[in-house]
């Protein structure tokens, strides 16, 4: 099969497809050591695409270590709006700040996107923000990919697509002409020429055991939403290195509890649909549907609602205590300015003053 196996390339020794574990976004804990990550989840269902950069130079300046974007074609739900492009997004975040890490959380390169398309565009956006990009890569939603008219595969075919897509990814990386000819994608003498000086890490995205160990073996990291230690030890089994594990905590801050719970209803009902219908559904309407059976006491099990830190705080504390060591907060809602002074005056020291402590202890 053409283009199969390590290729040499400018970034130096072929390590596997992988890249240098000195790469600031792949820095990780040891065993029993707790997370030293905080960062943010940049809504694209939610916001326009200026106030997303703008949220990103914010939390830069109140001290987040990383950002991560969505990056959708529709929302879950017409209340919440919005659906920029996440490519464009990217690069007004690279030229707005310096210090962020910023990654996609997460892209789905199987249908919507040529895995080559997402060569080009991964490799473009590390070479504007050098050593702070993370590619976050997973197998999607219906909601995203049925729109171009290619079916909605079953699961097990889509993580075989997005094996083939990590490979396309890699190979293409290497800056030579290229190509591939797999079960489910081709590419035809292509070559990337604009590439970092350093491939950014790929992050996987894993919801089962499977997908996690494909993650542990292909990427360079994990990337998931729920505090499942399963998840992680599937992760370990293919691994003989540590490499960082991201999770995703929803919040949803207001400066009181009832008004916070109100916002989530509203803005983020989706979080309490159990099931297969995050990833199956096609629609927004379909979301909507479901969304009239969510009730305020479920939607609190799901998300951290109002001022106080200790909603977020044990959220956060659930999946450092599962084997995670980057942890990300989606604020719910409009009011990303009031969560990021939470987090500046309150959330983040506490946050840090927890890790200390458990590592004291």
């Amino acid at each position: 099969m053409a283009g199969r196996g390590p290729a040499a390339n400018r970034f130096g020794p072929p390590r596997n497809g992988l890249v240098d574990r000195h790469h600031p976004a792949l820095t990780s804990n040891p065993p029993g050591v707790p997370v030293t990550s905080f960062g943010i989840a940049l809504s694209s269902e939610e916001h326009r695409p200026l106030d997303l950069v703008q949220t990103a130079v914010r939390a830069e300046e109140v001290g987040f270590d990383f950002a991560m974007l969505s990056d959708h074609v529709h929302p879950w739900i017409d209340r919440q709006g919005q659906s920029p492009f996440a490519w464009a997004v990217l690069g007004g975040i690279a030229t707005s700040t310096s210090r962020l890490q910023v990654g996609t959380g997460v892209t789905c390169p199987l249908v919507r996107y040529h895995p080559a398309i997402i060569a080009q565009a991964a490799a473009t956006v590390a070479d504007m923000m050098p050593r702070r990009f993370v590619l976050g890569v997973g197998t999607g939603e219906n909601l995203n990919e049925h729109v171009v008219g290619q079916g909605w595969p079953e699961t097990e075919t889509r993580l075989e697509m997005l094996a083939e897509a990590v490979d396309i990814i890699r190979l293409l990386w290497s800056g030579e002409n290229q190509s591939y000819q797999g079960a489910h994608y081709t590419i035809e003498n292509m070559r990337v020429y604009t590439l970092p000086d350093e491939p950014p890490p790929i992050v996987i995205a894993a919801s089962g055991p499977k997908a996690a160990r494909f993650a542990g073996a292909a990427g360079d990291g994990l990337c998931c939403t729920a505090p499942q230690r399963e998840l992680v030890e599937a992760f370990e089994e293919a691994g003989i290195e540590r490499k960082p594990r991201y999770g995703q905590v929803t919040v949803c801050w207001a400066p009181n509890h009832d008004a916070a719970v109100q916002t989530a209803l509203e803005w983020w009902p989706n979080a309490a649909i159990p099931g297969a219908a995050s990833t199956e559904l096609p629609l927004p309407e379909h979301f909507e549907a479901l969304a009239t059976l969510v009730t305020a006491e479920r939607i609190q099990e799901q998300i951290a609602c109002g001022p106080d830190p200790e909603g977020a705080l044990q959220q956060a504390r659930a999946f450092i205590d599962a084997g995670f060591d980057h942890v990300y907060f989606h604020q719910v809602g409009p009011d990303q300015e009031g969560f990021l002074r939470f987090f500046e005056q309150e959330l983040g020291p506490a946050l840090r003053a927890q890790a200390v402590g458990a590592a004291a202890g």
